[in-house]
């Protein structure tokens, strides 16, 4: 792994830009700089380090709010001058409490649904923690696992029949509808989206590389 920092581009102050992703939501979350130090820390710790240029020390991110970063992966650029830092955190990643530095707009032409199942599931799991009279997910958690279940297989039937039907419109509806209510069993079961997309990972069959005989 030395031999890899080594051969990494650090500017003429020892540092290189390092940008931080949860690695769940694709959700770019900060932008800070490593030294060679701070590397081999973040390497050996699976924590992020980083380098403070205004202080000039290294530091720890969550050591004081306790709003750590779990390394997944860190990969560099074609360039060998950038980093990207693929994290699970544990917390909101900008000292102003947002979720992400990166909260203020400056173009936006529409919105994005690449996080929407995750804010289905904060929604939901705001509304199983904070019931609120009159949500349909309050009702659901109210009744039970037996009602939960009920629903998950009314709404699958529904998109066989949509599907059988051949009604494209249909079926997104529907399939929508059971996507919303698998997401609310799981929430009831305490299963994440994480646990389902580990088993779709461990499923992928392997690449083979092949080699001429």
């Amino acid at each position: 792994m030395t031999l890899i920092i080594d051969n990494l581009a650090f500017d003429e102050k020892g540092l290189i830009p390092a940008i931080v992703q949860d690695d769940r939501t694709g959700k770019v979350l900060m932008l800070a700089y490593m030294n060679k130090e701070a590397l081999q820390k973040t390497i050996d710790t699976k924590e992020t380090w980083f380098f403070s240029r205004s202080r000039q020390e290294l530091w720890n991110k969550g050591a004081t709010s306790g709003n750590r970063q779990t390394v997944k992966r860190l990969l560099f650029d074609c360039d060998q001058d950038a980093l990207l830092v693929q994290v699970v955190p544990q917390g909101p990643a900008c000292h102003t409490g947002e979720e992400t530095c990166f909260y203020e707009t400056a173009l936006e032409e529409e919105t994005s649904n690449r996080e929407v199942v995750q804010e289905v599931v904060a929604e939901i799991k705001d509304r199983r923690n904070n019931p609120v009279e009159g949500s349909y997910t309050t009702y659901l958690f109210r009744e039970g696992l037996d009602k939960i279940l009920k629903k998950v297989g009314e709404e699958t039937t529904e998109v066989v029949i949509g599907a059988k039907n051949r009604d494209k419109a249909e079926v997104t509806s529907e399939l929508a509808d059971l996507t919303y209510h698998s997401l609310v069993l799981m929430e009831e079961l305490g299963v994440t989206v994480e646990d389902v997309k580990n088993v779709l990972r461990k499923r992928r069959p392997k690449k083979e590389v092949l080699r001429d005989e």
